[in-house]
């Protein structure tokens, strides 16, 4: 076969790739993750199961590739953010407003999402720990940023990036945001990022 006939097949199967996992968030949407199957997407695109099966071995597979879509779409998110031409402090302090806005507007907002993610996070999918990772990486990219500027004092970058994440987990995790948002008694997201920005500062 021919490199322009493997680049045709492979687009192809991209195509088809794309198509089931636009019409599974679609009907995971819609009707929720424990009440659709793959019999129910194949009939959403019009093919039988067997079709689906072509590209995906399961509906956990197919969950898993939403969710690292999903995941993808945050990390892009951060990595924009890392990139802007202003100072440390205010990048780490527009990540953390950004991946907790994400958190409510996305996740929250659409209860059948919410549940796709609890779905990942209690089954300890793989794709999720390599996405704290990832984000984790953008974090102390950014401290070391500011070490460099003087904006921060010497401190090992890495660990701080890591404390600084997990100190605003409560604003992202969504299980976490959804017991603790609207309680009087816990901080709100202000005043949590600006306490981590204070343990960075000194």
């Amino acid at each position: 076969m021919s490199e322009a006939a493997d680049n045709t097949a492979e687009s192809a199967r991209q195509d088809n790739v794309t198509r089931i996992l636009d019409a599974a968030e679609r009907l995971f949407r819609h009707y929720g993750y424990y009440k659709t199957n793959v019999a129910d997407i194949a009939k959403d695109l019009g093919m039988s199961p067997a079709n689906v099966y072509r590209f995906f071995s399961s509906k956990a597979e197919i969950h898993q590739a939403l969710a690292q879509r999903m995941l993808d779409a945050g990390y892009e998110v951060a990595l924009a953010i890392a990139r802007l031409p202003v100072s440390a402090e205010e990048r780490l302090r527009r990540y953390g407003h950004a991946m907790h806005n994400m958190t409510v507007e996305t996740m929250l907002d659409q209860e059948k999402v919410h549940e796709m993610v609890v779905v990942a996070i209690e089954e300890a999918w793989p794709v999720i720990d390599a996405h704290v990772t990832r984000l984790d990486q953008v974090i102390t990219s950014i401290i070391s940023d500011g070490i460099e500027a003087g904006e921060f004092p010497p401190q090992d970058a890495e660990s701080a990036g890591r404390c600084f994440s997990a100190s605003l987990a409560i604003l992202i995790h969504p299980q976490m945001v959804t017991q603790c948002l609207m309680k009087q008694n816990r901080p709100g997201a202000e005043e949590l990022i600006e306490f981590a920005l204070k343990a960075v500062k000194n």
